[in-house]
């Protein structure tokens, strides 16, 4: 064994109680982002609400209410962002099948609009 060096005593690493959980995020930014810019059905403006509420709560150091109220905002946030965008496009695509189908009914009745009425044989007799 080698003993040249001095060797420093360290005491044994201490057990205490596990590292705490993170703090919830209360996901305000993507509340007020919602509620200003892609409000469908108030549900931004109802995400607001419970990321203030879980902010509020996260300040007052009740964790489990925090995450509570983290989860419904994150819930209402992304019901309106899915309602926001989904809409429109099914909203575009509505009209671009529509255009098709209205486009496809018109060339087919063209021969019924452009029929002339000229005498025929059956007429004349």
């Amino acid at each position: 064994m080698d003993t040249s060096y001095p060797r420093e005593e360290r005491p044994p690493p201490k057990r205490g109680s596990p590292p705490a959980a993170p703090a919830p995020r209360d996901h305000l930014l993507w509340a007020i982002f919602n509620t200003l810019y892609m409000n469908f059905c108030c549900l931004g403006f109802v995400a607001l609400a419970f990321a203030v509420k879980a902010r509020d709560r996260k300040v007052s150091g009740d964790v489990e209410a925090a995450r509570h109220f983290s989860s419904k905002a994150r819930c209402y946030n992304a019901l309106a962002t899915a309602g926001s965008v989904l809409l429109p496009l099914l909203l575009g695509a509505l009209i671009v099948t529509g255009v098709i189908h209205l486009s496809k009914l018109a060339h087919e009745s063209v021969g019924f609009f452009t029929y002339q009425f000229s005498g025929t044989d059956d007429e004349e007799q």
